[in-house]
């Protein structure tokens, strides 16, 4: 199959903020979101087959890849993942849909979880691929956490410290950082990696990235802590798939996990890849999301 045969690439305007989308297929609404340090071309081999059923938007998120990116800031707040829900709602009501399904994996996962909490209206089923909510990382963190995911302390560090580190060779970096289980260049599907790489050369993605990690480690925490006194919970049903071969199912029992932050039916499982679930394994996410998702 050619690379997202049948999708037309466009960008959508957000007073002045543009954010870069494919959209293919007919049927009902389903948003699709990507993780660190990829964009929208991680649904290469998932978002063709879902849109002989649906009309399929994937998006770049905010900094990522080619969408707004907005510059670094003390608070970080254009990266919260309010601010990147919010912006990603913009996007779909910009294309006309005011409810629609969603799934995500890794950081746009994040983004899924809080535009779940925070347009519950919006959502009418979520799939979240590879993740544990983002304050459970921090509160149980321990050392297995620490050496599996330093990533999160490194980019978190203070402007300019970790964006020079990674300007010294990207594509080093890129090969390091999504070599968690060891995989080599040729994993991915060379018109994908062209695109995350180019992606990375654009000025401040990489700071976009950095950012969206510091404020992980701030700001969102804030507005989880609040959501989860609150008692604000997911309200729609939720997917929950993570790689057999990654972390999420050996540091942690990712249903119960999710149950805690649910009103609704949580299901699912593991699926057997490592961390890049929707390019290491599409057959077993289809067959996951198949019954799922709904046309109706």
């Amino acid at each position: 199959m050619a690379f997202f045969e049948g999708f037309t690439l466009e960008t959508v305007d957000l007073g002045g903020r543009s954010f870069r989308l494919r959209r293919g297929g007919e049927g009902p609404p389903l948003l699709m979101l990507h993780g660190n340090p990829q964009t929208h071309a991680m649904w290469h081999r998932v978002a063709p087959m879902l849109a002989q059923r649906f009309t399929v938007i994937c998006a770049d998120i905010t900094g990522y890849g080619f969408s707004h990116k907005a510059p670094v800031s003390a608070d970080h707040a254009p990266y919260a993942k309010t601010a990147m829900a919010a912006d990603m709602t913009g996007v779909m009501r910009a294309l006309g849909h005011d409810r629609f399904q969603l799934v995500a994996h890794d950081r746009g996962a994040r983004v899924a979880h809080r535009l779940a909490i925070d347009f519950p209206d919006a959502v009418l089923r979520l799939a979240l691929l590879d993740i544990v909510p983002t304050i459970e990382h921090f509160e149980r963190a321990d050392m297995a956490f620490a050496m599996g995911y330093w990533h999160w302390f490194f980019l978190a560090q203070p402007h300019p410290l970790p964006e020079r580190m990674i300007r010294h060779d990207v594509e080093d970096w890129f090969d390091l950082h999504t070599s968690r289980e060891p995989k080599d260049r040729s994993f991915f599907h060379p018109e994908a990696r062209a695109d995350y790489l180019a992606a990375l050369h654009q000025p401040g993605t990489v700071e976009a990235i950095c950012e969206d990690y510091r404020v992980a480690a701030g700001l969102d925490l804030e507005h989880d802590r609040a959501s989860r006194a609150a008692g604000q919970r997911i309200r729609c049903p939720l997917k929950v798939l993570w790689g057999a071969r990654g972390k999420i199912g050996a540091w942690y029992d990712p249903l119960a996990i999710w149950r805690g932050y649910a009103d609704a039916d949580v299901s699912g499982g593991p699926v057997p890849s490592g961390h890049y679930l929707a390019e290491e394994a599409p057959e077993a996410v289809l067959a996951a999301l198949d019954g799922f998702l709904i046309r109706a």
